[in-house]
């Protein structure tokens, strides 16, 4: 029999919820605090579904029927109401703008997925925002997607196109997951015509190595770009690695650089330990730093490092004009292992001081840290690079005892 507004108002709790049938599939169900809620019950694809419509008072009888044709139509089309009505809670409103939608990707899936997010932040409010953030992501097209991204490839970046292509697919994934949109427009631009990754195999042979020091040493980039890409040669880090460090993971005292799990590309935390050469570097960064808790402070704040550009741009300014073949800041980590190699030094104590993890059966054994010859290695390293271009061309004044 179906349900009247008299019969409704004359529900009472009982001691255990319990429903009460309208017809087609709704019904209330009323609860032991006096609660009230009507419910669909459907049948798709062979299995029963049911769809919570609202309360009652508030959504009335009539209301609640009107719902339950709305949601019949779209199982009669072999759509699921509720999971469209799941989406659409995850996803949030439909008119969300692309801004908006960021926010909860960034919170329910790149923070998810990935341990550094620091980059796809960057690309996000540089190369994004600022010229689709206020569109809603349904109205997006693969124009807006294409200009997004060439603009980065026109700046001379195809390497950081390919990862705001990357940033914008996986975000536009999400809200084709969550209904908002029928098609990712970005689909249209296939990676391979805005970027395609090289493998590569540069090092530097040592006379390359000498041309290069000399030629930031005596550049007119900033002071403290030219102490970090001899850092990088001298230490084996990742650019990330030192763009990001703190003062307060620096001991120069024990000669130790304490990397933390949250900017360690493995995943776990890393000792660089730093040579008599690295020392004095850092102390000559030092001053160069200010009060700032960052080694390298960016130019127009003490609270911010620099952005992780700025040191590629200071390689390429400190390279014009000089007769050596391009080469990226990673190849130096290359060039590194490379030489060290082939200077005698055994192969685990090098990937170990390169904060590479160590594959099959042996890294999954091999738990030694090899800290003696990791020390010994990385100051007979910097003793050679010294040979090739003394350190003490950087060093303004006599480092304090």
């Amino acid at each position: 029999m179906a349900l009247t507004d008299t019969a409704l108002k004359a529900l009472k709790p009982r001691d255990k919820t319990y429903t009460v049938t309208d017809e087609r599939g709704l019904y209330v169900e009323v609860f032991p605090t006096g609660g009230i809620v009507w419910r669909y019950r459907y049948r798709l694809n062979s299995k029963y579904e049911k769809l919570t419509l609202g309360k009652y008072p508030a959504l009335t009888l009539k209301n609640a029927r009107l719902k339950r044709d709305e949601a019949a139509h779209l199982v009669a089309l072999g759509q699921s109401p509720a999971q469209k009505k799941q989406l659409a809670k995850l996803a949030g409103p439909e008119g969300a703008t692309v801004a908006e939608f960021a926010e909860r990707f960034f919170k329910d899936i790149q923070s998810r997925d990935r341990k550094d997010i620091t980059m796809p932040r960057r690309y996000l409010g540089k190369d994004i925002l600022p010229y689709i953030g206020n569109m809603p992501v349904k109205d997006v097209t693969a124009e807006d997607v294409r200009a997004v991204i060439w603009r980065k490839k026109e700046q001379g970046f195809d390497a950081a196109a390919g990862q705001v292509r990357g940033l914008l697919k996986r975000m536009l994934d999400y809200a084709l997951t969550c209904g908002l949109i029928q098609a990712n427009p970005v689909m249209a631009l296939p990676m391979r015509h805005v970027y395609r990754a090289v493998a590569r195999d540069r090092a530097l042979m040592p006379d390359e190595i000498r041309h290069f020091l000399r030629a930031v040493q005596t550049s007119n980039i900033r002071r403290q770009f030219k102490i970090a890409l001899q850092l990088i040669l001298m230490t084996l880090v990742r650019k990330s690695e030192l763009m990001l460090a703190q003062w307060k993971d620096v001991y120069l005292d024990e000669g130790e650089w304490h990397i933390p799990v949250e900017n360690s590309k493995t995943g776990k935390p890393h000792i660089v330990y730093l040579s008599i050469q690295a020392r004095t570097l850092f102390k000559e960064l030092k001053p160069l730093a200010s009060s700032s808790v960052w080694v390298l402070p960016g130019r127009g704040t003490l609270a911010k490092p620099f952005a992780n550009n700025a040191l590629n741009q200071a390689l390429k300014v400190s390279l014009q004009g000089q007769e050596i073949p391009a080469f990226t800041i990673h190849d130096l980590r290359r060039t590194a292992s490379t030489l060290l190699h082939e200077q005698g030094w055994p192969s685990d104590v090098v990937e170990k001081a390169l904060n590479h993890t160590i594959g099959g059966v042996r890294g999954v054994y091999n738990r030694a840290e090899y800290a003696e010859q990791r020390k010994k290695m990385l100051q007979a390293w910097s003793d050679y690079i010294d040979g090739l271009a003394p350190t003490g061309n950087l060093v303004v004044m006599p480092a304090p005892a």
